[in-house]
């Protein structure tokens, strides 16, 4: 499966919405599996688009065909724009399915990781930080993925905003020092993002 993550500032809110919903002709395409967005809660101006896609044939045949004429409605009303592909590499959690009918919120984690430390912490993701994040009141489901470089995605899908404070002071410091994170990531960034239900296909 490959992940598809947008980043962008909105210079038009209202014309990006409305945009936004246009991306509902891509319930056609081969091999495409849903998408999603919102808005961040940090920095209210800046949108993510969640997409996801059998593979990269599939994705890049769309990019090839239909991709500019949808984009097209969107056009002058952001800046900024920064678009990841990232290939699956785990489930957080079980049984992940790229649903967002059910969340309210999407927590988003970037990772550079050093080369020589890819291997760690892909295992500290799957034996400190995934079984915290599993027993976290409110945590659906959630992915990771990697990109060329190093780089890590982990989305993780919540039932509401509420929950997702709770994850918090379970004390990720002490999750953080047990995994080595500070060895083995040279950047972290995050978000989390209040799903718009509209932006769903």
């Amino acid at each position: 499966m490959l992940v598809k993550w947008i980043r962008c500032t909105v210079v038009d809110r209202h014309g990006f919405e409305r945009g936004q919903r246009k991306w509902a002709a891509l319930l056609g395409e081969p091999g495409f599996r849903s998408q999603s967005g919102g808005w961040s809660r940090g920095q209210p101006e800046v949108a993510h688009v969640f997409a996801f896609w059998e593979n990269r044939v599939f994705y890049d045949s769309f990019m090839a065909r239909g991709h500019d004429r949808m984009a097209a409605a969107q056009s002058g009303m952001y800046k900024d724009m920064q678009v990841k592909l990232f290939e699956y590499r785990f489930d957080v959690k079980t049984g992940f399915v790229p649903d967002f009918t059910d969340a309210d919120v999407v927590r988003v984690a970037h990772s550079q990781v050093h080369e020589d430390r890819v291997e760690h912490f892909s295992l500290m993701q799957q034996r400190v930080w995934n079984p915290a994040m599993a027993g976290s009141p409110g945590m659906l489901r959630g992915v990771c993925g990697e990109a060329p470089g190093h780089e890590f995605l982990v989305l993780s899908m919540w039932q509401s905003s509420a929950e997702r404070g709770k994850y918090r002071p379970e004390g990720v410091a002490r999750l953080s020092a047990r995994a080595e994170t500070e060895r083995d990531v040279e950047s972290l960034t995050g978000d989390v993002v209040r799903l718009e239900p509209s932006w769903t296909v």
